[in-house]
């Protein structure tokens, strides 16, 4: 059975009922994650804090910053959170660290896998997640700190994943079925495109990036978190 829950109930019922865990921040942490690895990216240290993001660069000093704060790159990072700009990170040790998706990759750690999914990877996620044989949680990370926010962008993403593989929907069987029918009578872009979090991203100058991340199965990576840091977790591709 597979289930589609929001932000942080998504993750603790994840790790409760010992469930495969998938982080879909389709705007854009999961596409950027997905894209540093099809750049060749050795290995994504993900945190939860910029502080942190900084204390593991004194540790590394080769690896690069990437990440965000209120959808820009903070002061001292070299890229942002852009899954149009990962070029640099070809055979690079990567530090990331983001808004919401690093948070909720954090909180998951203790499900049976925990995987960062979206569009542009749907089909690999699904392959991957069905390869375990256990119940899947795709969980839309909506917005760490305000609960309320809309984020169907990550719904849609979410959705997009369980009809890869056809599953059945337990929790969230609803959401499901009305987002399917959206993206069946409007499209992808039109989603992503009226998103608020698009709205967002489009007032600080990455409105690119939407259409970018509205792209379907654009690459086969599967990031994958194998293992738990202070403050963060490992991620590597997905060998699944």
């Amino acid at each position: 059975m597979w289930h589609l829950i929001e932000g942080e109930a998504g993750c603790a019922y994840a790790v409760e009922n010992h469930c495969v865990a998938v982080i879909v921040d389709a705007l854009r942490a999961s596409a950027t994650a997905a894209m540093l690895f099809e750049a060749g990216a050795a290995e994504i240290i993900v945190l939860r804090q910029v502080a942190d993001a900084f204390a593991a660069k004194r540790t590394y000093p080769d690896a690069l910053l990437f990440g965000e704060r209120s959808g820009l790159p903070p002061e001292g990072f070299d890229y942002g959170n852009s899954p149009r700009s990962v070029r640099a990170a070809e055979g690079k040790r990567v530090i990331f660290t983001t808004t919401t998706g690093a948070q909720r990759l954090v909180a998951a750690w203790g499900a049976a896998a925990v995987y960062m999914g979206t569009t542009i990877n749907a089909e690999a996620v699904a392959a991957a997640v069905a390869s375990h044989g256990a119940g899947v949680v795709l969980i839309p990370a909506g917005l760490s700190g305000d609960p309320g926010f809309n984020a169907q962008e990550d719904w849609v993403a979410a959705t997009l994943i369980a009809m890869q593989g056809e599953a059945r929907i337990g929790e969230g069987a609803g959401q499901y079925g009305y987002w399917r029918e959206r993206i069946e009578a409007e499209g992808l872009d039109a989603l992503f495109d009226s998103a608020p979090h698009a709205a967002k991203l489009r007032r600080v100058g990455l409105g690119e990036d939407v259409a970018f991340c509205a792209q379907v199965n654009i690459v086969n990576r599967v990031p994958e978190a194998v293992a738990r840091i202070v403050n963060g977790v490992i991620v590597r591709e997905s060998r699944a």
